[in-house]
């Protein structure tokens, strides 16, 4: 994730480093006399920079505002899925026992196929 913001702020960064007189393109003869010559920019544009700015602040308040979190961007709600346990059995195979607003199940998962093997706890009924 952090390397994806510093990428972002790079690439917003890297117009800025570019000076305007490195892209200007002058003709071959000399301007007249009286003609007027606008001189080249010097620097980034104002707006470039505002826009810069406020792009990077918004990403580092989200960053921020992910982090002091928990749940992230979930908006408050409390989770009520969760994975209490797994083992593996091996060529790719799980046992895991799922937790969901505290009752608990145990799963089979495998290439292809997951199975509720039964649900767990004192009450709990076997499933055929």
């Amino acid at each position: 994730m952090r390397g994806i913001a510093l990428l972002a702020g790079i690439m917003l960064l890297a117009p800025l480093c570019v000076r305007a007189e490195d892209q200007m393109i002058y003709p071959r003869t000399a301007p007249s006399a009286g003609t007027l010559v606008d001189k080249p920019a010097s620097g980034p544009s104002p707006v470039l920079l505002v826009s810069a700015l406020i792009a990077a602040g918004a990403g580092g308040w989200l960053l921020w505002r992910q982090r002091r979190s928990p749940k992230g961007f979930s908006g408050g709600q409390g989770r009520k899925l969760s994975v209490a346990e797994s083992r593996s059995l091996g060529n790719r195979q799980y046992l895991v026992v799922a937790d969901y607003d505290g009752r608990k199940f145990l799963i089979g998962v495998c290439p292809g196929r997951i199975d509720m093997l039964a649900p767990l706890g004192g009450d709990a009924e076997r499933i055929p």
